[in-house]
């Protein structure tokens, strides 16, 4: 993967006066343009490669370089080797073997498991997962995927993205990624999509700096204010959910919410999940709509 990869292009490059970026791409079992892209992230980082044209030339370290213990301080390598023990405890392909060789680099001593991290939810699926490693080396090295995807009124269609971002929110996985079929960006939730594969096709498209997965309302006051009163028994679940500035307690010790949303079917699903200890005392439509769906409900239990 990409931090392993990054070490050994380093690596290679100490051992050898140059090489060229499609010497490196053979023995990497990557393209060259992949090399580029790591050649340019390690001279942000600091790294002096430099590059030189025609016969004999290539990529090469600046004369004198020599990556060892003294071009980090204690620190840095302190950060570096806890850095990638975050990423082998979150499943990061490779990071075990780039942890110690890191490690052994700077003579430092690996601590114990401290530490795991899950980022699947409760109850998700293999599948799920591997399709997060999979889209993780499809963003990465910017290849084309296909797939195909069951929206909120049950349409399946083909799709054909750029993957740009994976994004965890609000309990789950999604994909941002540049719509070939609708010519625009889009945000797919993972746990709909299928078939997915990805090609050797290859795109240069970046997210734009300014993007946001929750969409900002120019007019505020057109979005509907939300006034709920919650059960003390449910608070745990309150303070969870709620930012706490959001969040007063009334003096009978009910938990009073006030949030702006849309009146959506995802909106009234997520607060009838409170069940008895929830109460829309604002908008009266909400609060209507809301009495509507748990009639309902209790007529298939009539």
């Amino acid at each position: 993967m990409q931090i392993d990869r990054l070490i050994q292009i380093i690596f290679l490059l100490l051992s050898h006066e140059n090489r060229t970026a499609k010497q490196l791409a053979e023995e990497l079992g990557v393209s060259a343009r992949t090399i580029y892209r790591d050649i340019n992230i390690l001279s942000v980082a600091g790294i002096p490669i430099t590059s030189q044209k025609g016969y004999g030339g290539g990529l090469s370290l600046l004369e004198g370089f020599s990556l060892d213990k003294s071009y980090f301080t204690k620190e840095e390598q302190s950060n570096i080797v806890q850095a990638l023990q975050i990423l082998k405890s979150s499943h990061y392909p490779e990071a075990d073997k780039t942890l110690h060789k890191v490690a052994g680099l700077f003579s430092h001593k690996l601590q114990s498991e401290w530490l795991e991290i899950d980022l699947s939810y409760w109850g998700s699926p293999e599948k799920e997962k591997n399709h997060i490693t999979a889209l993780e080396r499809a963003i990465i090295n910017k290849y084309v995927i296909t797939f195909t995807y069951l929206n909120s009124e049950l349409e399946v269609t083909d799709q054909t993205a750029e993957p740009l971002k994976l994004v965890f929110k609000s309990h789950a996985w999604y994909l941002v990624a540049y719509s070939q079929r609708k010519g625009e960006i889009r945000t797919y939730r993972l746990s709909r999509m299928r078939k997915l594969q990805i090609t050797e096709e290859l795109f240069d498209r970046e997210l734009p700096g300014d993007f946001s997965l929750t969409p900002a309302y120019k007019e505020e006051y057109q979005i509907p204010l939300f006034v709920l009163h919650f059960s003390e028994k449910i608070g745990y679940k309150v303070y969870d959910e709620f930012p706490e500035k959001d969040i007063k307690r009334l003096e009978d010790g009910t938990l009073e919410v006030r949030f702006r949303y849309q009146l959506s079917e995802w909106t009234f699903l997520y607060l009838l999940s409170f069940g008895e200890h929830l109460e829309i005392r604002e908008p009266v439509e909400a609060r209507n709509l809301l009495k509507e769906k748990a009639q309902r409900i209790l007529a298939l239990y009539g």
